[in-house]
């Protein structure tokens, strides 16, 4: 499994990556960006509550999406999804999922309680203040944000902190 780092613009507080479009890419994309928010002393419960919905969020593309296009050029015939994060000036943590769209859009579901999925993006409702669905040809993208530091109590008060 390879992920590449894909360049930003000089002097944002974004990351990028590009992972292979597959349910083993959810683990390294959770790490990387735990990693990158604690070493911006972003709190726990709001680290915690970031790496839930990305993982929903990643899943989600994995499970029910295409890959971006696929580089003819590339060793990787699979396919990526590239994913991001960034600090807005606002305060607001922005995580986002681009991939190669599916046939439906995606929504939240309305599981029963025996049910094995579909639970993904209520729990990223929850957890975000806002989210939502951008499209572009060839590719979706889905984004969620949060405060980073602002109401983290409220985050902490969800994990029992």
């Amino acid at each position: 499994m390879v992920a590449r780092t894909v360049p930003v613009a000089a002097g944002t507080t974004s990351s990028a990556m590009a992972v292979p479009h597959g349910p083993s890419s959810v683990g390294v994309a959770r790490r990387r960006l735990r990693t990158d928010l604690g070493d911006r002393a972003i709190p726990d419960a709001v680290i915690d509550d970031a790496v839930l919905i990305l993982s929903e969020l990643l899943s989600n593309s994995c499970r029910h999406a295409r890959p971006l296009d696929v580089d003819e050029a590339s060793a990787d015939q699979d396919g990526t999804v590239l994913v991001r994060w960034g600090m807005r000036r606002d305060g607001l943590l922005t995580l986002e999922v681009t991939d190669g769209g599916a046939s439906t859009r995606p929504r939240p579901g309305s599981p029963s309680v025996s049910a094995h999925g579909g639970r993904g993006l209520n729990i990223v409702g929850e957890l975000a203040s806002d989210w939502g669905v951008r499209h572009a040809p060839g590719q979706v993208t889905v984004w969620a944000e949060l405060p980073a530091f602002e109401q983290v109590g409220a985050a902490a008060e969800r994990h029992g902190r």
